[in-house]
């Protein structure tokens, strides 16, 4: 079966860090851009952060700037989702997606969600 099955979310306190993983049943990542996204409780699905399929080009929503960082390794057909100095306003099921085409640029992805593929998400819970 065909799916992105992402992993690392759980409950962490504010101030603390995640590392959130998305990795590809079924098909390779490569030559795919790949995006995080999130649904807050009450709130629209965001683009947090995407990223071409070489890793050159990253798109950043701008209240996670400096604070997270996507990256991904084309050896082990993942990406992955570094989460620092996470706020309770970061709660959220953490969602990645897929797009294949290597012109693809990941503001396509984040503002225009243009994917081919959905995860079923991670819960991200910060709380003290």
């Amino acid at each position: 079966q065909v799916q992105l099955v992402e992993s690392g979310g759980g409950l962490v306190e504010p101030g603390g860090s995640l590392t959130l993983s998305c990795a590809a049943n079924g098909f390779s990542l490569l030559g795919y851009a790949v995006g995080w996204f999130r649904r807050a409780p009450g709130k629209e699905r965001e683009g947090v952060s995407c990223i071409s399929a070489s890793g050159l080009s990253i798109y950043s929503l701008e209240s996670v700037k400096g604070r997270f960082a996507i990256s991904r390794d084309n050896d082990d057909h993942t990406v992955s989702l570094q989460l620092n100095n996470l706020t309770p306003e970061d709660t959220a099921v953490y969602i990645c997606a897929a797009a294949y085409g290597s012109a693809i640029q990941p503001q396509e992805i984040c503002v225009n969600e243009r994917t081919d593929f959905w995860g079923q998400g991670t819960q991200v819970t910060v709380s003290s």
